[in-house]
């Protein structure tokens, strides 16, 4: 297991890959974001992370002499891993690329809930925007280096992983500290389980994630996140099945031992599967708003 890394320090993960981390630790960040510089001499740098004077200063400092920046990549428009792309793009005349601004890739599921309003919002830079949009597939490429994106929407509807080879910058999609939080409608779980599944069919070496260490496992890690997940929609389905429930109680008994500040992302991820569940016709949902209506699950014979 890797130490705590010092914010601000460059560390060499492996030849042509460097790693500065950002001092914004926490409760959903770990140890902080995760920068990454790729290449030599013309350098990616993906997911520059929160603007913070200090972090912009250790990111150009970890910069050899006579090397730029020629590209700024995003794997998602949250505030820990955004809001410094474009001033760091501005500052050193370079363009940032991503799947677009912070509400592309939702579902017309979620675009709906979004229209209604729906709670959710957490984290967003929902005034990031790219210079350039990046297509499912589309290849970026340096004089030493070759990165393809790949759209993997789940825990953010514009959440973007990119291959380097049998490598994988996984973004908040797949780490090895935690589970990622899907928090509706930026969040979408039927989604995230699909792209769990496109990234696992793929023979990774490592993933280098926006949190935390690299995981040197990235097939078995990539099961378990699956199976997490499952575990926890069989929980909730088990819980319902004593009688119609609404989110708060569920939340409270499903993830009885989870700490009291981490219940409101819990209740999030909890809203999350109930989507998944209503869409497939396992769970109705009503009256009022999904946050505060009263879920009952449907019998074999009255599912859809």
């Amino acid at each position: 297991m890797e130490e705590r890394p010092v914010p601000g320090a460059c560390v060499w993960l492996e030849p042509g890959l460097r790693r500065v981390l950002a001092p914004n630790p926490s409760p959903m960040t770990h140890w902080g974001t995760n920068s990454y510089i790729l290449g030599e001499g013309e350098v990616a740098v993906i997911d520059p992370g929160p603007d913070l004077p200090a972090h912009r200063d250790a990111l150009l400092a970890a910069l050899r002499p006579g090397e730029r920046i020629s590209v700024i990549l995003v794997t998602h428009a949250h505030r820990d891993h955004s809001p410094l792309a474009l001033p760091l793009a501005a500052l050193v005349r370079t363009e940032v690329l991503a799947f677009g601004p912070a509400d592309a890739g939702r579902s017309p599921r979620m675009a709906e809930l979004a229209a209604e309003g729906i709670g959710g919002g957490e984290g967003v830079d929902a005034g990031f925007a790219p210079h350039r949009c990046l297509s499912d597939g589309e290849r970026v490429c340096g004089p030493d280096w070759e990165i393809e994106a790949l759209h993997t929407p789940g825990h953010f509807g514009n959440h973007l992983c990119f291959a380097w080879g049998d490598r994988c910058f996984s973004g908040d999609h797949a780490m090895g500290w935690a589970s990622s939080l899907v928090s509706p409608p930026d969040g979408d779980m039927g989604a995230y389980m699909a792209s769990l599944e496109r990234l696992a069919r793929r023979p990774w070496r490592v993933l280098h994630p926006g949190h935390g260490a690299p995981v040197t496992d990235p097939a078995h890690r990539l099961a378990w996140l699956a199976s997490h997940r499952r575990e926890r929609e069989a929980s909730l389905l088990a819980t319902l099945a004593q009688g119609p429930a609404t989110l708060k109680d569920l939340t409270g008994r499903v993830y009885a031992d989870t700490p009291s500040e981490l219940l409101p992302a819990a209740a999030r991820n909890l809203l999350a599967h109930l989507i998944h569940l209503t869409e497939r016709g396992a769970v109705t949902a009503g009256p009022g708003t999904l946050e505060d209506a009263i879920y009952t699950m449907l019998d074999d014979d009255r599912r859809r």
